[in-house]
């Protein structure tokens, strides 16, 4: 994925969807942000941010928070839309290992007894036809360890707030294992210092036990990690890199 940004500087973020910003001239304006999570470490005064910018002449506010350069470099995607994007993107181009010969790609279909929708929906597995469908549930995971131990080892963390949405989505992988079908949590770690995931049992200690509970299952739990490529003012990110996920 290639995105052509420009550079600001982070003033701050309020009312979750909102952050001011200084732009390179000096100006201050606001910006849009597209992530519901406290953005731990993603958001801090005074951190390089990357944005893009709308042509809709509808939208309140043009511009687009995309990526994070904070003062220790580290590049964070912030834009959580982006994540299922890459996954799209990584299964169409073959560089997901676990999920390559799926001839059928299909984005937000229903399923489950929630009133879900899953992110991804693979069918019809060319190699092998009788290899069942597979259902992805896909999570952005931008929480690097806030102690020294875990920064050095580069040890994340999802989710980043309590997600009762992030609950009903396991529930719903789970019940689906149990049936027979083929589910996938598929954490995309946006985050260049990460190298590491596991569930964030000291933010929501509920989702730590349904997510060993879907592992149980025999729902499939992977993780694969951004490589991030900023040249002039162009981002290009893929996911490349599987990374281990150890449940806490």
């Amino acid at each position: 994925m290639k995105i052509n940004l420009k550079k600001a500087t982070l003033i701050k973020r309020y009312k979750r969807f909102l952050a001011d910003i200084t732009l390179e001239d000096g100006t201050e304006t606001t910006l849009h942000v597209a992530n519901t999570g406290t953005m731990t470490g993603c958001a801090e005064p005074g951190d390089t941010i990357w944005y893009s910018t709308s042509t809709n002449p509808k939208r309140k506010y043009p511009f687009s928070w995309e990526l994070t350069q904070t003062k220790d470099n580290h590049f964070i995607c912030v834009n959580t839309m982006r994540a299922n994007q890459l996954v799209e993107e990584a299964i169409k181009t073959e560089l997901i290992s676990e999920l390559i010969g799926y001839k059928n790609l299909k984005r937000e279909v229903k399923y489950g007894n929630e009133n879900s929708k899953i992110d991804i929906y693979l069918s019809q597995r060319t190699a092998n036809p009788t290899k069942k469908d597979a259902y992805i549930e896909v999570k952005s995971v931008t929480l690097l360890g806030q102690t020294t131990k875990q920064k050095t080892e580069g040890q994340g963390f999802f989710p980043d707030a309590v997600t009762v949405r992030g609950q009903k989505h396991l529930r719903e992988l789970t019940t689906l294992s149990h049936q027979g079908t083929r589910t996938v949590l598929f954490f995309a770690i946006l985050h260049s210092g990460i190298n590491k995931v596991c569930a964030a049992s000291h933010i929501d200690e509920k989702y730590s036990q349904l997510l060993t509970a879907a592992q149980a299952a025999n729902v499939e739990v992977i993780a694969y990690k951004a490589n991030f490529q900023l040249i002039s003012n162009q981002l290009e990110v893929q996911l490349t890199k599987s990374i281990s996920v150890n449940n806490q």
